[in-house]
């Protein structure tokens, strides 16, 4: 898979970007929303950039079985708007002052809070002030991306049944889903590694990333099928894809997050380390380490004052030992499981472009 390839699907997936954000922001200029704060938080986000993957994945999925994008496009921007607010609570739980090369949103209203001459707020409550913006930005986006899927009957007469079963699917199944793999993390990263076994780890990942990847492709093949038999041959087929590619996607976002280029990533790198957070990476590489060498990762997991001269040995340890190049092995396991997933459905454009859209996630770097 080439240059020429990618850069195609770049160019697919801003197409789709462009419509989903314009759906995105015509629907948000209709709702009342006061303060000023909150309403501009909730796009901040979408304004910020971003490739927009699982919406992107979720149109391809739909025209890959014969449907229409356009009929999809509220169910797109809906898991766009899903997928965002558990960025926004994702950055305040792991503390993160970055999103996309700019302020995460906690971080943004804190500053924003702090120049307010009115509020005449302390440091702590100017912090306060931004992180209660930022849960409740992502209570309202989570809210609003329930409500767009209802537009799939209302506007483009999609199947009532398909559009309920998408609401009990996302707003049940994959968000407790979602919310177990974040607590996990928590959990997890509080917890000796020595506690843990790779398949918890994977579990978890896969809770975190997996299962709303999984509901990008079901959705868009159930909305292009007009069907709401979850058990149609190219809706498992599709699903089974895109889970297995959405836990590729983590695994290479564990790489990235720790060897990456923060400036083309646009979020630090060394956080997973410093938070103590427990991947694949580390188990592999603890396994593997001396007496030594076992104490140096220890010392370095999970410690906010970690130096950069400390972290750069971490790294080269991490990778001596294997644990970098055995997780994009996984990974690479995980993309080959997925392509044969996909071999049911008929060649077409959109096939390309899933096909693609695999290769990609497991070579992107950011």
């Amino acid at each position: 898979m080439g240059t020429e390839q990618f850069e195609r699907l770049k160019s697919e997936l801003a197409e789709r970007a462009i419509k989903v954000r314009k759906y995105i922001f015509s629907k948000v200029d209709g709702i009342h929303l006061e303060p000023a704060d909150l309403r501009t938080a909730v796009t901040d986000y979408l304004r910020y950039g971003g490739k927009m993957l699982r919406p992107g994945v979720l149109l391809f999925s739909c025209g890959a079985v014969g449907g229409n994008e356009e009929t999809a496009l509220p169910a797109a921007a809906a898991i766009e708007l899903f997928h965002t607010w558990t960025l926004v609570h994702d950055d305040i739980i792991d503390q993160d002052e970055k999103r996309r090369g700019q302020d995460a949103l906690h971080h943004r209203y804190y500053k924003k809070a702090c120049q307010n001459l009115d509020l005449n707020l302390t440091d702590e409550q100017a912090r306060h002030y931004g992180q209660s913006i930022s849960i409740l930005t992502g209570d309202t986006q989570h809210g609003l991306a329930i409500s767009l899927l209802t537009e799939l009957f209302f506007a483009n007469g999609v199947d009532p049944k398909v559009v309920l079963l998408l609401i009990r699917e996302l707003d049940y199944t994959v968000l407790n889903t979602l919310v177990s793999g974040e607590t996990l993390d928590v959990l997890y990263s509080r917890l000796p590694i020595e506690k843990l076994t790779e398949a918890q780890i994977k579990a978890m990942l896969w809770g975190k990333t997996g299962a709303l990847y999984e509901f990008a492709g079901r959705a868009g093949a159930l909305i292009g099928l007009n069907t709401a038999d979850l058990h149609h041959p190219y809706v498992q087929a599709i699903s089974s894809f895109t889970s297995k590619c959405g836990l590729a996607f983590q695994l290479l976002d564990d790489i990235l997050g720790i060897i990456g280029d923060e400036k083309k990533l646009g979020k630090p790198v060394g956080s997973d380390i410093r938070e103590g957070k427990k991947t694949i990476i580390v188990f592999q590489a603890l396994k593997h380490a001396n007496q030594q060498q076992r104490k140096k990762l220890l010392n370095g997991l999970g410690n906010n004052f970690i130096s950069s001269s400390d972290y750069t040995e971490i790294v080269e340890l991490i990778q001596e030992l294997g644990g970098i190049e055995f997780t994009k092995n996984i990974a690479h396991t995980y993309l080959t499981e997925a392509l044969e997933a996909l071999t049911i459905i008929p060649q077409s454009k959109f096939k390309d472009l899933l096909e693609t859209w695999a290769h990609y996630m497991i070579n992107r770097e950011s």
